[in-house]
């Protein structure tokens, strides 16, 4: 099974290797990270580089394709060849996957028109914009479209892919390889569930982002 995940300038880091972890267990898995060329590409905060092995003109038909997310126009930041390497690669996929605004992305080339789609919470309306039917879900399956919302939810969005590919057992046996057990220190992490002035504080840097002329950072 060869799975691709597409990476590009400022994808954000998490999005992508949180899915690598998980879908690099499946038996037979071959995992290749792919961009428009080969070489490193560097993550939003311009402090990691990751290197695509190969580049799209090199991998056609993989399995199951993952594309991050990343802060501001993610779409600008992809690219033209990215949209048409994923149209001609969702011919044949068996999964075509996002993590965070790689929905954005999958929606751009035009594979989630009409379609039930989530992405980072900032970010529900931008997706509307753009032809899918924004869900405020964590992972969305719609046929073999599956999407996931900000950023950690790559790491559920994998477990719950591995699961159908794989079965249950395998997939139970990957996140309890990763130790994945979240517990962490705050119960703050949705919109729902978080500090009134913690969600204002995010809206407010995303308000003062699009005012200086670019997409808020939804690393947050």
């Amino acid at each position: 099974m060869n799975v691709a995940i597409v990476v590009y300038e400022r994808f954000t880091a998490l999005d992508a290797v949180g899915p690598y972890e998980v879908l690099s267990r499946l038996p037979g898995a071959s995992v290749t990270f792919v961009a428009a060329q080969r070489g490193p590409v560097r993550t939003d905060n311009g402090m990691l580089t990751l290197v695509a092995e190969r580049s799209l003109a090199e991998l056609a038909g993989p399995d199951i394709v993952v594309v991050p997310g990343g802060p501001g126009d993610v779409v600008a930041h992809a690219g033209p060849a990215v949209l048409d390497w994923l149209r001609a690669a969702d011919e044949t996929s068996a999964w075509t996957t996002s993590v965070c605004t790689g929905s954005l992305i999958l929606a751009a080339a035009g594979l989630l028109r009409g379609r039930r789609a989530t992405t980072h919470w900032l970010s529900l309306e931008r997706l509307r914009a753009l032809g899918a039917e924004p869900v405020a879900e964590r992972v969305v399956f719609d046929g073999k479209l599956v999407s996931a919302a900000g950023v950690s939810a790559g790491i559920d969005m994998a477990l719950t892919l591995a699961a159908r590919v794989a079965g249950e057992t395998v997939a139970q046996a990957i996140q309890l390889g990763i130790e994945y057990d979240p517990q962490p220190p705050f119960d703050a992490g949705s919109p729902r569930k978080a500090p009134a002035e913690v969600v204002e504080l995010l809206r407010s840097r995303r308000r003062s982002a699009e005012q200086a002329g670019e997409t808020a950072d939804t690393r947050g």
